[in-house]
């Protein structure tokens, strides 16, 4: 092997925020389910260090990680080993920022989304602004409800050009095409997220050199198949590691079909494909 990235969800599923289009479930963790998490999460960033290969990871948790100390810990750690290519992490922001300044910015990333009526405007512009100062490689974006428009427009106007501004399609919805239109004004790649993806028998790079692993340790292709690989920490997962296509009628997520193949998104997202970065984009 000599690349695998991981998509790493554990326990933690508290989370700052109660965004009525959160497809995740919410819960107030207990002080002994995030003490579960930390350990979960110490384990994998153990395993990680220990391994020769490269390795990628993106942190996709249910809550909001960097509001905890344990996941701030492990990008750092993690951005300073010499076979990590990309450590990333999806966050709502709303943590400070200034933790940054101990890792190496040269593989850390992240991958912030805006949720209106869950934070002052300005306050995550200022989130933003500061990441853009201190040259932390991050994307922003925002779920395409249409009440969300116009802080969309605000957000494209005041963030930096050079700054990718994402919006996902919000699940379920369908989009008229003078809607979708408004939104590709603002995202050219909203096109990619306005329908799901017929998947089925597609060839998915997930399975292969993506993988999916739970605070357990259990490996999956991804987040969306529930077929089982292996355990992470036994190692038996390797031998299942292959090509294989999607089993899936329709993949609606990006961090589901920016593997697949044949959408050819490991190009238009080179060099970023963990934290949504365009290559045409390139920086910040």
């Amino acid at each position: 092997m000599q690349h695998l990235t991981i998509l790493y969800r554990g326990p933690l599923a508290s989370c700052d925020y109660d965004c009525p289009y959160c497809p995740f479930a919410k819960r107030r963790d207990t002080p002994e389910q995030l003490r579960a998490d930390r350990a979960a999460l110490e384990r994998f960033t153990a395993w990680v260090a220990a391994q020769e290969h490269r390795v990628s990871v993106l942190f996709t948790p249910w809550g909001e990680g960097l509001v905890r100390s344990w996941y701030r810990r492990a990008l750092t750690e993690l951005s300073h080993l010499p076979h990590v290519e990309r450590v990333a992490i999806q966050t709502n922001l709303s943590h400070r920022v200034s933790w940054t300044s101990e890792a190496d910015l040269s593989k850390l990333a992240l991958w912030a989304t805006y949720h209106p009526g869950q934070v002052p405007y300005d306050r995550f512009l200022g989130k933003c602004r500061e990441l853009t100062e201190r040259g932390v490689r991050h994307s922003v974006g925002i779920v395409g409800e249409p009440e969300h428009v116009d802080a969309a427009r605000r957000l494209r106007a005041e963030l930096p050009a050079g700054t990718y501004l994402w919006v996902n399609a919000a699940e379920g919805r369908a989009y008229s095409d003078e809607e979708a239109d408004a939104w590709t004004a603002l995202d050219p790649l909203f096109p990619l997220s306005r329908h799901p993806h017929a998947s089925r028998g597609l060839a998915c790079r997930t399975g292969e050199t993506v993988v999916s692993v739970d605070g357990e340790g259990t490996v999956r292709r991804c987040h969306f198949v529930p077929a089982v690989l292996g355990n992470l920490y036994d190692g038996s997962f390797r031998d299942a590691l292959a090509p294989r296509p999607c089993p899936l009628d329709r993949c609606d997520c990006h961090i589901g079909y920016v593997h697949l193949e044949p959408l050819g998104l490991y190009d238009t997202f080179a060099g970023g494909v963990l934290e949504r970065i365009p290559a045409l984009l390139g920086g910040m």
